[in-house]
């Protein structure tokens, strides 16, 4: 009796179904075959238009009319790259509203110390080989074309040049 009360409460427990929401991204149709974010932003549309056409001459009404329609019917149907063309509004505005002037001063260091001793014997400090290859290369893109065409002294060694490389 005990086991034929476990066995319908496991078959009552496993036979159970939820139902798992899907689709979460599709809007639900509200008009018709379009959502409500739509239909307002063409409603929206519609009543700049109608203001246009009510307040302003025919002539100066037209280009507005259009312009606010098509601005809208864009909002409404327009997906680019498979995204609402609100998002495109929006990064369009925050480029126009963000400052775009970007500004590089390179500031010269000073040389002290032993590398200045360097410096003034041999014309041109040029450091040992380091462990990284990067950096020895962006060092060579550093130094001038006249300079760099110079031969190591006996015994040093110098940096390898992009043309060595």
């Amino acid at each position: 009796m005990f086991g034929c009360i476990l066995f319908s409460c496991y078959i009552i427990i496993t036979s159970m179904q939820y139902h798992v929401p899907q689709f979460l991204e599709v809007e639900d149709k509200v008009f018709g075959f379009i959502t409500l974010k739509q239909f307002l932003y063409i409603l929206g549309g519609a009543a700049v238009s109608y203001l246009a056409y009510t307040y302003l001459k025919i002539y100066l009404a037209i280009p507005i009319i259009a312009i606010f329609l098509a601005f809208s019917l864009a909002l409404a149907f327009y997906k680019p790259y498979n995204k609402p063309f609100m998002f495109m509004v929006e990064a369009f505005l925050t480029y126009i509203s963000s400052p775009r002037l970007y500004i590089w001063k390179k500031i010269p260091r000073e040389i002290t110390g032993d590398k200045k001793e360097k410096l003034s014997q041999e014309g041109v400090y040029v450091p040992p080989l380091s462990e990284s290859n990067l950096k020895d290369l962006a060092w060579s893109l550093d130094i001038k074309n006249s300079d760099a065409g110079k031969t190591p002294t006996k015994g040093k060694k110098m940096a390898p040049l992009l043309k060595d490389l």
